[in-house]
């Protein structure tokens, strides 16, 4: 190969990549890290080298050209390589320190992992942990996490799952709400009460409906994609919602709602990380450790 005919800047080609996935030089700044005018500088000048305009500026943006088009395959190609490349380096570490990025939903990183975490750094003192609250799942395979804690169980072949248990949820509802409900709140009026949607409400009104409520639409007085406010306006008295057992049983001023009027929600706890990673030592032992602490939740 000739090295010397390559005569651009990969940090550059890195900058066109991002910025060309994430549609906008703001929006690539906030991924790498980096200040925008930065990121565009670096953008700029790999257009220089190459001598071809890679974007255009849009009413709504920048947009490829047809140059940008053709050339973005190369460089996805080469962000592929370069992420493989510090798998298999992470992956071959043998020290126990080091950052380990571990992401949960907000609810699990708020509630469930606060005292796992604080066992685990008394274990293993030279490890920071990086943890990620966030209710869509990152890409282990870009390096977003090295381990997740998720609901499902992944079907890439890059990545190894462990499922760990099963998580029951019922329906809770605050002593506050209860008291403004005014009356025993049963299935023959659960009709006149409210409820707190979470994630998408169609979705959400149709898994209360098959667990045999007799709602619509229009019972949903607050809506919200976050578990956290959810579980706050909850706690507030804004309404009925589904919260795992562990929060639920242990909240004072929260109560069961519906009880026995239903079949309590169960959700699948899986423990995810790429399949390099998983010959690292302390990937290893971080994995094997939640594994085992979450086993017992």
């Amino acid at each position: 190969m000739d090295w010397r005919a390559i005569k651009f800047d990969w940090n550059r080609a890195r900058a066109f990549l991002v910025t060309a996935e994430e549609g906008s030089l703001s929006a690539a700044a906030r991924a790498l890290g980096m200040a925008q005018p930065t990121l565009g500088r670096q953008v700029e000048a790999l257009q220089e080298e190459l001598g071809v305009v890679l974007f255009e500026r849009t009413g709504r943006g920048l947009e490829l050209t047809p140059s940008g088009l053709d050339l973005l395959d190369h460089v996805r190609s080469m962000g592929e390589a370069a992420g493989r490349l510090s798998l298999g380096a992470s992956g071959r570490a043998l020290a126990l320190e080091g950052t380990i990025a571990i992401t949960a939903s907000e609810i699990d990183a708020a509630y469930l992992l606060p005292p796992i975490v604080e066992k685990l750094r008394s274990t293993a003192s030279g490890l920071t942990i990086d943890l990620i609250a966030k209710n869509t799942a990152s890409d282990l395979r870009r390096r977003e996490a090295d381990i997740a804690i998720r609901n499902f169980r992944p079907d890439q072949p890059e990545l190894i799952a462990r499922k760990i248990n099963d998580v029951t949820a019922r329906l809770y509802v605050s002593d506050r709400y209860l008291e403004r409900f005014g009356k025993p709140l049963t299935v023959h009026n659960v009709a006149e009460a409210d409820f707190i949607s979470l994630w998408e409400p169609d979705t959400y009104l149709a898994g209360l409906v098959q667990a045999g409520l007799e709602i619509d639409r229009t019972n949903f007085t607050v809506l919200t994609d976050s578990h956290l406010v959810h579980w706050e306006m909850l706690k507030a008295g804004a309404g009925i919602g589904i919260v795992p057992e562990f929060l639920g049983e242990t909240t004072s001023g929260i109560t069961r709602a519906l009880d026995g009027a239903y079949q309590a929600f169960t959700f699948p706890l899986w423990l995810t990380t790429h399949r390099e990673l998983n010959t690292s030592r302390r990937v290893r032992m971080v994995f094997d450790f939640l594994a085992d602490e979450l086993g017992r939740t």
